[in-house]
């Protein structure tokens, strides 16, 4: 017995980006509070990279003009989105200056902010950031973990946010 046969999909960007969602990935907010005011965006590629030293990664667009005020904290905070955190997860992906009107967030020491009632939060620091393509790859060694387990994660899946249902 066979299974329906594979499509062969064009390489530009349009179609990967379609093929890519197909991989189910959390959402994270990666925030930090610069010049007094809080600075973010959400992000789809995070990473658990090592143990020894406690490393992460993102991913970001080269393009990002937040990703350059980002870079310039000294903590970054990145929180994973609660199944209840969709509207968040839309307001950081939105315009810059509209991305914390309806947000609550919590502020570490060191710039961190993080999204109030995420499953997990880390503070971070940026070790380096590297190149890659039209994105480029932020390695970053975690200095705090805090975790709430009373809610589940945000998922995203072929474009769209969908409470993970355990």
């Amino acid at each position: 017995m066979t299974g329906p046969a594979r499509v062969r999909v064009p390489l530009a960007a349009d179609d990967l980006r379609q093929v890519y969602g197909r991989f189910p990935t959390g959402v994270v907010a990666v925030c930090a509070e610069v010049d007094g005011a809080p600075v973010g965006l959400a992000v789809s590629t995070f990473v658990p990279v090592s143990l020894d030293p406690p490393l992460v990664s993102i991913c970001v667009r080269t393009a990002s003009t937040t990703w350059p005020a980002l870079r310039r904290a000294p903590q970054l905070g990145i929180s994973v989105l609660g199944a209840h955190h969709e509207g968040v997860a839309r307001a950081l992906a939105g315009p810059a200056e509209h991305r914390f009107r309806d947000v609550a967030t919590e502020r570490r020491d060191g710039a961190a902010l993080f999204v109030t009632g995420a499953p997990l939060a880390l503070a971070v620091s940026v070790v380096d950031d590297v190149v890659a393509g039209d994105h480029l790859i932020a390695v970053c060694r975690v200095n705090e973990v805090l975790v709430d387990d009373e809610h589940g994660p945000l998922v995203f899946h072929r474009s769209a946010l969908h409470p993970w249902a355990a």
